[in-house]
């Protein structure tokens, strides 16, 4: 460290390094005061978006319990335009496929339920829309397509879903007259747990039907 005889050598001293450093230094300041205030802008501003999203998810919600068809369309799909890539968007497809399904537009709710499995990340929600997609499949007759959809899921991630895989399994079995397979995999679901309360059921017609 230098070491000044006066007073008047200090503040010479530091006016040379102010004019040295002085512009990098304010300039350091000013960044880091610009970044802190991008970053709360940027935080209130996605608070405000989901806040707006949830609202309009309420609003959608109350349309599907009042029953208006309309509304639930028309609502899934602004949410889906303005707040794409958020839960609330992946759920508004869930109740627009449930609307088509109720008006027996199965085509439309298979392609609604096909774009939460590719566009959410939330692994449950994933689930819920491939096992309302094996049903939609179902009743669109494309039996194969529903073992495909099965087949392709992660076992490793089934958690609570593996009773309902199994239990859809068994059901596109019996649709195709595949009696023994149909059987084995209603079997697995009840040793699963969790299957419906209509399973049981399921396997003693199976035995009925032999």
């Amino acid at each position: 460290m230098e070491i000044y005889e006066t007073e008047e050598e200090q503040v010479a001293a530091l006016k040379d390094w102010w004019k040295a450093n002085g512009t990098s230094m304010m300039t350091g300041i000013v960044g880091a005061i610009v970044i802190v205030l991008a970053w709360n802008f940027w935080q209130d501003h996605q608070a405000d978006k989901i806040n707006q999203a949830s609202a309009m998810y309420e609003q959608l919600v109350q349309a599907d319990a009042a029953n208006q068809a309309a509304s639930v369309e028309k609502i899934g799909t602004r949410l889906n335009t303005e707040f794409a890539g958020t839960a609330y968007a992946s759920y508004a497809l869930l109740f627009q496929a449930k609307t088509k399904v109720e008006q027996q537009d199965l085509p439309a709710a298979k392609t609604l339920l096909q774009q939460v499995i590719s566009t959410t990340a939330d692994a449950e929600l994933k689930h819920v829309a491939r096992t309302r997609l094996i049903r939609v499949l179902l009743g669109l007759q494309e039996f194969e397509p529903g073992l495909q959809v099965i087949a392709g899921v992660d076992q490793a991630s089934l958690g609570g879903f593996e009773a309902t895989y199994k239990e859809l399994e068994g059901d596109l079995y019996v649709a195709m007259g595949r009696v023994g397979e149909a059987r084995t995999a209603y079997q697995a679901s009840l040793k699963a747990g969790q299957g419906s309360p209509l399973l049981q059921f399921k396997l003693d017609d199976l035995a009925v039907a032999e």
